[in-house]
């Protein structure tokens, strides 16, 4: 009942809105606005594009003392002393709040470093954020204050149900985008209390957090290649979980271009441990005649990169999300590109998904669209996938070898009555839209050619 439920929504039960598909193949580049990437990085920390939070008063309360100084950034003003992941800004109505910023989604700790624009990996929301948001309010005094609180706790309230994953890890955000659309006047952008459309099920298909390098060179936004048209108007939709008027879209608008600069900028870290040149090599000419045509080649002079959407029937990977998921089911992308958002940009997802970049896969583990897959190794040799595990969430605890997380591989998954571990530590690829399955191409390499691609994997 429950996946008949998602493929109706998928479909827009019978409603003939003519929203807009994609074709699978090679995504063309569109023109896209230019903005200043230093800048880009200042309205990113400092900027309240979220457009409401905490009252700060009621979060030093709580944490009354800095934030440790490896996680905080050079900011001036109560922000100095807040991790990278938050910011403080005042609110129209002169209140001092505390919000996320786009790092909490888009940094991660990988070793001793926190690297910006790396997809989180460890991020826990297999809980619903209202209890927490309800506490905070009882520390909360001032009328005006309240008010604010107030504003921030019922779009908390709102989306809560409809953002809770399975596991530790993966990422709810297509979900929490059609949460936020539903509940917003097309026109005016104004919130409603009550829904103005259909939610989605309460059911959060994963999305592991792609690197935010790889928009160097893909002309779409997206696993399913949904973003087209001007990238900074799309990256600014996190805006819509607190700001109310087309006013205030069109100022956060006017800085996203830098924004957008600023992801453009960012290079991938390198690989920190030794590699064996000769087999790299060797692992070069492995890749380009089995991988390249889908994720291109890479080399001093210049790399090519094809942009290509692979149908779902190719690739064979989970296509829940290819069938139209959160926010890419019809009357939510119906909703975007007939408002505010739509008049620079377009959600048109394909059937399929894009091949993506391979600059700093290393770093990006887990892998697949829905992060199911904990190593590299096991990406390209599919026999080796676990049905069950649960992957470690240390920083350092990094397989050299295997290039990805250790993990350890269980006998059954949810709905088991696990001793050792708890239900939301647990991926379990028998849920919907976790699956580990396709993706099988490195299936048909011997075992030496295998270590060799890895070995050069390692290189980009």
């Amino acid at each position: 009942m429950r996946f008949v439920f998602v493929i109706c929504l998928i479909s827009a039960c019978g409603e003939d809105l003519d929203a807009p598909r994609s074709p699978v193949g090679a995504i063309p580049e569109t023109e896209q606005r230019s903005g200043d990437a230093a800048e880009g990085w200042r309205a990113l920390i400092e900027e309240g594009y979220v457009g409401c939070g905490l009252p700060l008063s009621a979060y030093q309360r709580v944490f009354p003392d800095p934030a440790p100084a490896e996680v905080r950034l050079d900011r001036a003003g109560p922000s100095a002393d807040l991790p990278y992941n938050l910011t403080a800004f005042r609110t129209a109505n002169g209140v001092d709040v505390v919000t996320p910023n786009c790092l909490q989604c888009h940094a991660q700790q990988h070793g001793d470093q926190i690297v910006f624009g790396l997809g989180s990996h460890t991020a826990d929301y297999t809980g619903e954020l209202d209890t927490l948001a309800d506490l905070a309010g009882a520390l909360v005094e001032d009328p005006t204050e309240k008010a604010e609180w107030q504003r921030w706790r019922d779009r908390i309230a709102a989306v809560a149900p409809y953002t809770v994953t399975k596991t530790i890890g993966v990422n709810p955000a297509d979900n929490l985008a059609a949460v936020l659309f539903a509940h917003r006047d097309r026109d005016t952008l104004a919130w409603s209390d009550e829904p103005l459309m259909e939610l989605p099920p309460m059911i959060t298909v994963p999305v592991d957090v792609p690197p935010w390098w790889h928009m160097q060179k893909k002309n779409a936004m997206f696993y399913v290649g949904a973003g087209r048209g001007d990238h900074a108007r799309i990256m600014m939709t996190a805006s819509t979980l607190c700001v109310d008027t087309v006013d205030e879209a069109r100022a956060i608008d006017s800085y996203f271009p830098d924004v957008r600069a600023f992801l453009l900028s960012i290079e991938p870290p390198k690989w920190p441990h030794p590699i064996d040149a000769a087999r790299a090599e060797t692992g070069r000419a492995v890749f380009e005649g089995n991988c390249a045509r889908c994720h291109g080649t890479y080399a001093d002079d210049g790399d090519t990169y094809p942009n290509l959407i692979v149908a779902t029937a190719e690739v064979g990977t989970d296509d829940v999300m290819a069938r139209g998921a959160g926010q890419f089911a019809d009357i939510y992308l119906d909703w975007y590109n007939n408002s505010f958002f739509g008049e620079l940009s377009n959600l048109a997802p394909a059937p399929g998904y894009i091949a993506p970049p391979l600059d700093g896969i290393w770093a990006t583990a887990p892998y697949l669209h829905n992060g199911s897959i904990p190593t590299l190794r096991a990406l390209l040799e599919s026999s080796t996938r676990p049905r069950f595990f649960v992957r470690s969430f240390n920083p350092f605890d990094y397989n050299v070898a295997a290039v990805g997380w250790n993990f350890q591989a269980l006998e059954a998954g949810h709905d088991t009555n696990n001793q050792e571990f708890d239900e939301n530590q647990i991926y379990d690829t028998t849920q919907l839209g976790y699956g580990n399955g396709g993706h099988t191409f490195g299936d048909t390499l011997t075992a030496d050619q295998r270590d060799a691609v890895i070995e050069y994997l390692k290189t980009l």
